[in-house]
């Protein structure tokens, strides 16, 4: 098994050589346009590092969480709340990053206060933070999941456009602040984000697992989102990133109160990166209906390499089996049928970035799939804007998403 290699781009050679770390970097200096992450505190934190083991990207993410939250509260006992605010929300960022790099090489006992380390400061961010804010119970089942709804300070209880928003398979809340909200609010509209099963709190700290059907999921927040003050529930839109470029689709071929939806990009089977990476030899055998055989072959080839581990096991766990088969075959289950991709009715945004390293050639298929009308709109290396979710281009991707939004919602 071997992970995605990162593709030369016009616009940089690259942080590291290794391509997930080089990507994880990417991320977070496109982070710097809505204020969650400073480039000077990444390239720096990034330079006391170097090739260092995971245990040395641990501690100085971890230090600079915590130098960042400790700057906050001095800043928050002195009523700059503006100041507290960005710095709170800094630090979860990066409490995030020191969270992911003990992965794989810590137990639950040593990543679960970093989890609430991380957590905490962004409830911080959403008590400082420059917007009108109120915590959600989504009732889900026979639990809640969390959410925020964050509503511009001037918006009173006139009704507003409001986007709700899918994190995707393994990013921080603090990341959809970065991802859409931020821009979100600019523009004047209100913003719902929450954790869905698999996602964040609800499976670090309740063990909820991933679902295929994401409608299951957005119909009862969707219940919720239309009975807040000040929601135009007819300028209701959703988006979703990353891996949330399946689950909107999926959930607004069966939900249909959305305006307008935005899959980021396009996702059509989940699976597919998955089979990429094992290789074609074990692809077959998964194929053939050799699960014995696929597992022992697995097992073998992660032996050879512990950071390929990590990897297969953090993307495994929220899909809770205990075979690499078994995992393999729950994957294939998040995929978009034509018969239910025909049943979309909402207009749909779909972003395609060059060198999608995930799902290549996915945003086309879905659009070509979907019952409803959709723009695929292209992001290029020449504009510093390609790879998976354009990591180091949120300003454009805002700048061409509410564009659409403002328009198809009027």
């Amino acid at each position: 098994m071997h992970l995605p290699h990162a593709p030369h781009t016009a616009y940089s050679n690259g942080f590291y050589s290794d391509a997930g770390r080089d990507y994880s970097i990417r991320i977070l200096l496109g982070y710097c346009n809505s204020g969650a992450a400073d480039a000077g505190e990444v390239l720096a934190t990034i330079d006391t590092v170097g090739n260092g083991h995971e245990r040395d990207l641990y501690d100085a993410w971890h230090r600079l969480g915590r130098r960042l939250v400790a700057e906050a509260d001095d800043s928050a006992a002195h009523g700059h709340d503006v100041s507290a605010a960005f710095a709170y929300l800094r630090a979860a960022t990066y409490l995030s990053e020191a969270f992911d790099a003990l992965d794989g090489i810590a137990d639950d006992t040593e990543r679960m206060p970093v989890f609430a380390e991380h957590r905490a400061a962004w409830e911080e961010f959403v008590d400082h933070g420059p917007f009108d804010a109120r915590r959600l119970a989504i009732p889900y089942e026979n639990t809640t999941l969390p959410g925020w709804f964050l509503s511009p300070t001037d918006a009173g209880a006139t009704p507003r456009p409001t986007l709700v928003m899918v994190n995707g398979s393994d990013g921080a809340v603090s990341g959809q602040w970065p991802a859409a909200a931020h821009g979100a609010l600019r523009r004047g509209y209100r913003v719902v984000m929450f954790d869905g099963p698999g996602q964040q709190s609800m499976l670090f700290d309740h063990g909820m697992l991933f679902r295929p059907d994401w409608e299951a999921v957005l119909t009862p927040v969707t219940d919720v989102v239309v009975g807040l003050p000040g929601v135009d529930a007819d300028r209701l839109a959703v988006y979703g990133i990353s891996q949330a470029g399946y689950w909107v689709p999926r959930a607004i071929a069966f939900e249909h109160r959305y305006s307008a939806a935005i899959a980021d990009p396009g996702v059509v089977a989940v699976d597919s990166s998955w089979l990429a990476n094992v290789g074609h030899a074990l692809a077959k055998k998964l194929a053939d209906g050799k699960d014995h055989d696929f597992d022992q072959m697995m097992t073998i080839g992660l032996k050879a390499s512990k950071s390929t581990k990590r990897m297969w096991d953090w993307r495994a766990r929220p899909y809770g089996q205990d075979t690499y088969s078994g995992t393999m075959k729950t994957v294939a289950q998040y995929t978009l049928t034509p018969d239910v991709a025909a049943r979309i009715r909402t207009p749909m945004l779909i972003t395609s970035p060059e060198h999608e390293q995930f799902w290549p050639g996915q945003s086309e298929r879905l659009a070509q799939m979907s019952g409803a009308d959709t723009t695929v709109v292209a992001f290029t290396a020449a504009e510093g804007a390609s790879w998976h979710c354009q990591p180091m281009a949120r300003a454009l991707t805002d700048q061409r998403m509410f564009d659409w939004l403002d328009d198809t919602l009027g």
